[in-house]
């Protein structure tokens, strides 16, 4: 049987996500299906630092940070089950078939669907939407492998 959890609060991804302030962009998970599909959300205010530069006048979502927080979504998918998560990291290895649809500005908020097409023990594939008051902004197939995070310490 599956596991269903409506919610889980920032608290809990950072359990999963190495990732922290300024580089966290994921707020809240709202929807998860045990290995298999997970949605999140991205508030998007006008206080992140890449809007000083991206672009002043016309602030806009880096689509390259719309696939970053695609693919922090899925690595809540994939952590939440991970046998001995704290010893692992998940790496983004590749995107494919990413389409930008429709600008992100500050105010939006990204509904992030991620959905798992293959889960090997070392490698996977997702495929992800993202959304903006239900009209499609972005989608992507994000491949990903997991990796052995390094002592502390080491520079490896």
């Amino acid at each position: 049987m599956k596991e269903s959890i409506s919610t889980f609060e920032i608290e809990e991804i950072f359990e999963y996500l190495p990732h922290r302030y300024p580089f966290l962009l994921v707020d809240r998970i709202v929807e998860y299906e045990e290995k298999r599909r997970i949605v999140g959300i991205k508030n998007v205010t006008i206080n992140e630092p890449f809007f000083q530069g991206h672009f002043p006048g016309a602030p806009v979502m880096p689509g390259v940070l719309i696939i970053e927080s695609m693919a922090q979504v899925g690595g809540c998918l994939v952590f939440k089950t991970l046998p001995e998560r704290e010893k692992k990291l998940v790496f983004l290895m590749g995107i494919e078939n990413a389409r930008f649809r429709k600008p992100v500005r500050p105010g939006d908020q990204l509904r992030i669907e991620m959905l798992i097409t293959r889960a090997g023990t070392r490698v996977g594939k997702l495929k992800g939407k993202a959304y903006v008051d239900g009209q499609l902004v972005a989608e992507a197939d994000i491949m990903f492998s997991l990796v052995d995070r390094p002592n502390p310490g080491s520079r490896e």
